[in-house]
């Protein structure tokens, strides 16, 4: 796996441009770019949490940050044109499945022609090298198979986000053999499962539902205790995201679409997560079944990474225990007022050290 000295000489001092940066994901993607020396931008919509990561952590600070709906082509472009991006990491979407129930056609819009917008502006960029569009491993077909989806199965998400997500990797396909190899731009997918970590405060996900009910003194609830997630802390695909990018952009032949899950052992049911949070939190955390009449989700879904991990050497280093461990520190401390970035920092300073001491 690449160990934390490549990935740092690689990024330093590189112009990088993430969508969605005032996301969960893309506030920890901020952080790891600024550690590294990158130079980033982001561009996406004011945080859509009360409170945010982004702000709480102020990484706002660390970037320079565009608030824009990726949805506003022209803006979109003057920010490409301004910035003039080496490497592109597109994260921002409508990324809750009840909520696209809810509201599709703005899921629909934000997914699929928000990916468009995007692309074009990447395609008219000549400063770009290499992309990688983050979109689910919920892209699939799910047959509530007992194996793992490889990248080959067919796309065709059930609900309007996973559908959506699904006609996001036939857009980057189309534009990819379209145009963008024409301009040597290097692209690939990521389709990664359930991440956790802190910092999470989104609605209709179990762990920042475990974390809220820690904070109001609550027993948690739990909907569809029985659904089976690979869930891996949010640092395993983040340095997957940025592992696929440099490759390909130094050898173009490694781009694809890539699975990017916990092992086997860590895809387990929302009971078993919910379990070993109150395990890992500690004092005297419960948690309790809900009936909850929502809309279809699936109940089985975990990934098959071998191609992953064959072409990369990679492996995920937290499993589940660990992931949901670094998850309960980094709210602990931030329910004492502790600096959030330092905590981010040193999580991330962590999982680099271990990775170093497993390459």
């Amino acid at each position: 796996m690449e160990s934390l000295e490549g990935l740092k000489q690689f990024y330093q001092g590189k112009k990088v441009l993430i969508t969605g940066h005032t996301g969960f994901k893309g506030a920890w993607l901020c952080a790891i770019l600024h550690y590294f020396g990158a130079e980033v931008s982001g561009i996406s919509l004011k945080p859509n949490t009360n409170p945010s990561l982004y702000e709480v952590g102020g990484i706002d600070d660390l970037v320079h940050s565009y608030i824009c709906d990726i949805r506003d082509l022209n803006k979109m472009e003057k920010v490409f044109s301004e910035e003039k991006p080496e490497i592109v990491f597109h994260l921002a979407a409508q990324p809750i499945v009840l909520d696209s129930y809810t509201d599709p056609v703005y899921t629909y819009e934000t997914n699929v022609m928000g990916t468009v917008n995007v692309l074009e502006c990447i395609r008219k960029t000549p400063s770009v090298k290499s992309v990688v569009n983050i979109t689910t491993d919920k892209v699939y077909q799910n047959n509530e198979w007992n194996w793992g989806y490889r990248e080959i199965d067919r796309l065709n998400g059930y609900d309007p986000y996973s559908n959506s997500k699904s006609c996001s990797e036939l857009v980057t396909d189309s534009y990819k053999k379209s145009f963008l190899e024409e301009l040597g731009v290097i692209v690939s997918t990521a389709r990664a499962g359930n991440v956790i970590g802190g910092g999470d405060f989104a609605n209709f996900r179990i762990i920042p539902d475990c974390v809220r009910a820690m904070k109001e003194g609550k027993e948690i609830e739990v909907r569809n205790p029985n659904s089976t997630r690979p869930y891996q802390h949010v640092l395993e695909p983040l340095f997957a995201y940025l592992m696929i990018a440099k490759e390909q952009y130094l050898d173009k032949s490694k781009a694809g679409s890539y699975n990017i899950g916990p092992d086997e052992t860590d895809c387990i049911t929302t009971g078993d997560l919910a379990t070993i949070f109150c395990e890992e939190w500690g004092e005297g955390a419960k948690w309790h079944a809900i009936d909850y009449n929502a809309p279809h989700e699936a109940n089985f879904l975990k990934l098959d990474c071998s191609k992953l991990k064959s072409m990369f050497g990679w492996k995920p280093r937290w499993n589940v225990r660990e992931a949901v461990g670094k998850t309960a520190e980094w709210s602990k401390a931030y329910f004492a007022n502790e600096n959030v970035l330092d905590t981010m920092l040193k999580q991330i300073k962590e999982y680099l050290k271990e990775e170093e001491n497993n390459v």
